[in-house]
């Protein structure tokens, strides 16, 4: 990781604004696309999933090296958590993220609009919900346990590919693919967050209704961000990792 917290951040900014970008913007604008005979010829579920999943694993061989390819407050808390990052670069970082996706979301709002007929709060925009906000009508409580449940797997994922131990120049792969894992099996159910700053940036632009409910997408991945920070540094210890700056 890049000792200048300037550079760092610049990397965390440019990563989190292309994964918002590519992942949130492939589900505004191309997940259903109809052809003049009406047929859906958009890329559906399966083609936003791999869109965050490839977006998140080039990002991460591109810039990576130099932030440790978080793009996401909760990875950075969850990193925190396992001694991967000083606690002193949590704030900046988290900002940063949350500054990048918004400015992702607007850009993304500003092509959307240029369609006629293009309406954020009828289209949902690509925010995540419950309830009636749910993609597949899923309940608030379950919307909870998935988003827990998930952001800590993702979080293992990235903290077990990452480690010292592990083999090298295939994290980003491994991050990726479980991303991808995670929005197929979360799409139909919260729209997939497991990312606060993904959440807030097209959340803002998606009505008061998406507003209202962005607050679970901020608590439920920090949660199980931190389950897994603490547990992987609790039963997977490994001293060659720990940031020894805090």
């Amino acid at each position: 990781m890049h000792k200048s917290l300037p550079s760092r951040l610049g990397a965390e900014a440019l990563g989190t604004f292309v994964l918002v970008s590519g992942g949130c913007g492939s589900a505004v604008l191309a997940a259903k696309v109809l052809s003049e005979d009406k047929l859906n010829m958009g890329i559906g579920f399966l083609g936003v999933a791999l869109a965050f999943g490839l977006t998140v694993l080039a990002m991460a061989y591109a810039v990576g090296h130099i932030s440790g390819g978080h793009f996401n407050p909760a990875v950075t808390i969850g990193a925190a958590l396992a001694g991967r990052i000083e606690w002193k670069a949590v704030g900046p970082y988290i900002v940063t993220q949350v500054a990048a996706a918004s400015l992702a979301g607007l850009a993304l709002f500003a092509i959307a609009s240029g369609k006629d007929g293009f309406d954020a709060a009828k289209s949902g925009f690509a925010s995540n919900g419950y309830g009636e906000r749910s993609p597949d009508g899923y309940s608030m409580v379950a919307a909870l346990i998935i988003e827990i449940i998930l952001t800590a797997v993702f979080l293992y994922i990235i903290l077990g590919s990452t480690d010292s131990r592990a083999p090298k120049g295939f994290a980003p792969i491994a991050i990726g693919l479980g991303l991808t894992l995670i929005h197929l099996v979360s799409i139909p159910v919260t729209n997939t967050s497991v990312n606060p700053a993904r959440s807030l940036g097209v959340a803002w632009f998606a009505g008061p209704e998406a507003l209202g409910q962005v607050w679970l997408f901020i608590l439920a991945p920090v949660i199980g961000a931190a389950i897994a920070g603490i547990t992987y540094k609790m039963f997977f210890p490994n001293t060659e990792d720990v940031v020894l700056e805090r």
